[in-house]
């Protein structure tokens, strides 16, 4: 069954062509064919319900107010930075400090080690980089990630990370194996104390099986927890290697809730050459982590339990009404990833979602924002009131009736203005999400065209994130142009 059509690559020759995305065999296809290389058919999604249902969600944004550039409509993905046909601003920014890396993992974004050169901006340029960012309008990037390769490499990060703070991203991120972390106390004190306010560890599972690096990681945690800065795990899951410890990482991740503020799980994305064969073999979706999640943690997480990332997007909307200036907004495509939040308590694990009717909270806070848009303290005060009032109702729709917690949060935040609260929210819940990166394979350009998490790079572009891993292979094109050395 024909669903739409869009826009996709070749996997052999990367030439831009007509895709169709097609319901067949209970699954959700990419379908398209190269005059050069002929037909190809590769999994898009594995759930055709939850396919439809995510579908309910879309939401394409207005893109940026500064475009790099005008370009045609048939230009992508090959003429980025951010140009006229992008629909979302930057959420998160990602910035390869450098290509080297004291690992030599066997899948890798990077493929950093077979480079045979080093890439490494400068300090100057790396501060351009941010700049460009910043410069974002209507919102300027609110978030910036540094990448490599291995970032805690580089002598200067903490430099680096001052530098972010002084030019005010709210967010600074690192994206790290951790060996660097786990050898020196000191050093994660330096970088917390210069600004650092999330490590995303690469972490694959909870035994040596699946995660080598295990008592490693673990050094990692115990530092950060005494320096009290907070991470996130991020599994790259592969089907046959540690698709089976889904439930365990989350299980391992509430049971360090002090630490770890999330759990983001990333399917394997094929950005190097790849058999047919690999990806039947490797190939994992949104769906099926989220069926293994729901297995694994026998019930007591389900797949419906997740939502797409524009769900929250009546928050923007509340946020802006009520300051009267315009918010960070999450138009990424609702096939790009899922999320929940859990609550950890002493009795165990609640979802979000069996603490409040999710769609009945949409819809009071979308109705806070249409009375607050109106204009007048008589008016806000209303719609404050109202709308904790159609809140409240929502809590009680919950499944769990202890939903004091939440009601707490929710009053402290709203009807307080003690925004502090969400601070507290955020140390007691635990986010779980899955975000699956494109490959050549799977390419969707209206993915691309919606994407909220982008690469800085030293010639001053913004480009998306699939569209610099895979695609027309831009982070080798930028690595090679600003190569230092050889190696």
């Amino acid at each position: 069954m024909f669903v739409k059509k869009t826009r996709s690559l070749c996997p052999v020759c990367n030439s831009v062509i007509s895709a169709d995305i097609i319901e067949e065999d209970g699954k959700i296809w990419l379908k398209r064919t190269c005059s050069d290389h002929g037909v190809f058919r590769h999994i898009y999604w594995s759930d055709p319900l939850m396919y439809h249902q995510f579908e309910r969600y879309e939401a394409v944004g207005n893109g940026i107010e500064n475009p790099q550039s005008v370009a045609p409509a048939d230009s992508c993905p090959t003429a980025c930075g951010l140009c006229s046909n992008h629909h979302s601003g930057t959420l998160l920014a990602n910035i390869d400090l450098t290509n080297r890396c004291n690992l030599n993992c066997d899948f890798c974004f990077a493929n950093a080690r077979a480079c045979g050169f080093i890439y490494e901006p400068s300090f100057d340029d790396i501060v351009r980089m941010m700049e460009v960012l910043r410069s974002e309008k209507p919102v300027p990037a609110p978030a910036v990630q540094f990448s490599g390769g291995e970032p805690t490499m580089r002598d200067d990060l903490v430099e680096i990370i001052r530098k972010a703070k002084e030019m005010g991203f709210p967010q600074v991120q690192i994206a790290t194996n951790g060996v660097n972390l786990a050898k020196d106390l000191g050093y994660v004190k330096q970088l917390k104390d210069a600004g650092l306010n999330t490590v995303y560890l690469h972490f694959d599972g909870v035994t040596l099986a699946t995660n080598p690096f295990l008592t490693m990681h673990k050094k990692v945690i115990e530092n950060l927890q005494n320096v009290k800065l907070g991470c996130v795990l991020v599994p790259t899951v592969i089907r046959g290697r540690n698709d089976h410890e889904l439930g365990a990482i989350i299980r391992f991740a509430a049971d360090h809730i002090s630490v770890v503020r999330g759990v983001n799980f990333q399917p394997v994305a094929f950005t190097g050459a790849a058999s047919d064969e690999d990806i039947n073999t490797a190939r994992i979706t949104i769906p099926e982590v989220l069926a293994g999640i729901e297995e694994q943690m026998q019930g007591v997480i389900k797949k419906d339990d997740f939502y797409p990332v524009p769900c929250v997007l009546p928050f923007s909307d509340l946020a802006e009404a009520y300051t009267g200036q315009q918010q960070v907004r999450f138009t990424a495509h609702q096939h790009c990833g899922a999320a929940t939040y859990v609550f950890i308590t002493k009795d165990g694990i609640t979802p979000v979602n069996r603490m409040v009717d999710v769609e009945s909270l949409f819809e009071a806070i979308e109705k806070m924002a249409e009375t607050l848009k109106k204009g007048g303290t008589i008016n806000k005060y209303k719609a404050l009131i109202e709308g904790v009032k159609s809140m409240h109702e929502s809590v009680k729709k919950g499944e769990q009736s202890n939903t004091a917690e939440f009601w707490k949060l929710i009053g402290k935040t709203l009807i307080g203005q003690n925004f502090e609260a969400l601070r507290e929210f955020h140390w007691n819940a635990l986010f779980i999400g899955t975000m699956h990166f494109m490959d050549r394979y799977n390419y969707d350009l209206e993915r691309v065209q919606r994407c909220c998490i982008h690469y800085a790079t030293p010639d001053g572009r913004i480009i998306p994130f699939c569209t610099y891993n895979s695609g027309p292979v831009y982070r080798e094109q930028v690595w090679k142009k600003f190569a230092k050395t050889s190696e």
